[in-house]
């Protein structure tokens, strides 16, 4: 087993470097002994890559592909007053767990991202469930998402080409490149294409409210049988709850954000920054898509509609396209661009801290001449290519993801009360404001998203479920055996055993 760290490895603030004698040596996954130095030095990201601003562009990114399509079948769920509701309590689930991953990520700036944060808290098992989690999340989604793009460019009759498997190698190897030449690269290129997307929203915005008629919000069917049924919610109460995982579309990813810790520059000050500027940005555009969208066509217009935005500004107009209405069109290819993207990235690094761990093969964490985690981005971008493919169904690939997102909330913000609690003495460069309430509120909410995922797509859930019981079973029997002391989040977590058992 690998022990130790390379200088200038990311580390907890406040933790002294390990001495060489405390390092020590240890066997790695090919079989050969080598030094704790050497094993990290072949898993280093390039640091100060990313800025404030680049990280804000990182959290949007992860997200802006859902302000064009996906957020509008909650209508068909719990209709506009349904979705409203979802979409206001969701979006303080992530506001709240926001704050508390920005406390969080000033402790432990590492790649490990929630599953450092809960190794912490909840110990290696603990840690090894959140990390799984957030590792469907950024597997699956953007396998969904290149089937989504496929519909794009066969809907926008780009080069003449159809939805189906070679679109998605394309966009799974075009992209994959991108982030294999370089972080700093990846980032600005996504900031670029997320800001024609973010600007394209502002636009359809404009053009919708001039279309606005607030009576057009609740004209879905009344379901009088549903239990506190009205013109607002037309299917009841229980639609807000069946909502949930729709109004989780205007925020879904942006949690990803302290993934980039390792590559980021003052990580401590700048993540914090990032992510209450990245939420900020992602409430407001959550309200100038929404009600634009609705009040322009009608709910019950939208409520199926593949492409959503597009839908509303046709319909708007007489049911003919537009300019406005093509310009929105090529820019939702442009969201889902940025998300898919990002997602790739958030996906590479959470796998590579993983497996620098030993939760998961090791070689998986080895990186490149320019510090890329090539087999992380590799991987994970054949079984995304491969799920793509062979199912081609994107929303059910979407709501797994949703689902292993939710459990990931649920560890995460649970991890930060334990932390709160247990180490109150623990160095804090930026406090949650709020403290444990903001992150109870946080656990509260998606403890209701996990169960919320079951009312709309059970098969989803259960297919997550199973993912986790093999994952299960191979930390069980293999991996937790042969862990690798000298990683950060381990190292950390050492720390306070340490601090411990003196006191």
């Amino acid at each position: 087993m690998a022990e130790g760290t390379e200088s200038g490895s990311a580390r907890p603030t406040g933790a002294p470097p390990p001495s060489a004698t405390d390092a020590g040596t240890g066997t790695t996954g090919t079989g050969t002994t080598e030094s704790a130095d050497a094993y990290l030095q072949r898993r280093a990201l390039k640091r100060g890559s990313a800025g404030w601003l680049l990280l804000t562009g990182l959290g949007v990114a992860y997200v802006v592909s859902g302000d064009y399509a996906g957020w509008n079948f909650g209508l068909a769920e719990g209709g506009f007053g349904g979705l409203a509701i979802a979409t206001v309590l969701m979006g303080t689930m992530y506001a709240c767990l926001v704050f508390s991953l920005a406390e969080l990520s000033s402790i432990l700036p590492t790649a490990g991202g929630g599953y450092g944060f809960a190794r912490r808290a909840l110990g290696t098992w603990g840690g090894f469930l959140t990390g799984t989690a957030i590792l469907i999340e950024y597997v699956l989604a953007p396998a969904a998402i290149s089937v989504f793009i496929g519909g794009y460019v066969e809907s926008l009759g780009l080069f003449g080409l159809e939805s189906g498997w070679p679109v998605y190698l394309v966009c799974f190897a075009l992209f994959i490149g991108i982030h294999l030449w370089g972080v700093g690269e990846a980032l600005r290129f996504s900031f670029v294409v997320t800001g024609i997307a973010v600007a394209a929203l502002i636009v359809f915005c404009v053009g919708a409210l001039g279309h606005f008629d607030a009576g057009s919000l609740d004209d879905i069917a009344v379901d009088g049988s549903a239990l506190g049924s009205s013109s607002w919610l037309p299917l009841g109460l229980l639609g807000i709850w069946a909502a949930f995982p729709f109004g989780m579309w205007f925020f879904l990813g942006i949690e990803g954000v302290p993934l980039a810790a390792e590559e980021t520059r003052n990580p401590a000050k700048t993540l914090p920054r990032a992510m209450a500027l990245a939420i900020g940005i992602l409430v407001l555009l959550a309200l100038l898509t929404l009600l634009p969208a609705a009040g322009a066509a009608g709910s019950d217009a939208i409520k199926d509609a593949d492409n959503p935005l597009v839908a509303a500004l046709e319909a708007a107009s007489g049911g003919d396209a537009t300019t406005l209405s093509r310009i929105v069109n090529y820019a939702g290819l442009a969201g889902l661009v940025a998300s898919f993207f990002s997602l790739i990235y958030a996906g590479s690094r959470q796998l590579f801290a993983l497996s620098r761990a030993g939760y998961l093969p090791r070689f998986l964490s080895l990186t490149s001449r320019r510090k890329a985690p090539y087999l992380g981005l590799l991987v994970p971008g054949a079984l995304g290519f491969g799920l793509a493919a062979f199912s081609g169904d994107g929303a059910r690939m979407l709501n797994i993801a949703v689902f292993g997102a939710s459990i990931s909330y649920v560890l995460m913000s649970l991890s930060h009360i334990v932390l709160r609690r247990r180490e109150p003495e623990l160095p804090r460069p930026y406090r949650t404001p709020g403290g444990v309430v903001t992150s109870s509120v946080a656990f509260v909410l998606a403890c209701s998203a996990v169960v919320a995922t079951f009312l709309v797509d059970p098969k989803a859930a259960g297919i997550a479920l199973t993912l986790y019981v093999v994952a299960v079973g191979y930390f069980t029997f293999y991996s937790r055996h042969h862990l690798v002391a000298a990683a950060p989040e381990e190292e950390f977590a050492a720390l306070a055993a340490a601090e411990a058992e003196l006191d």
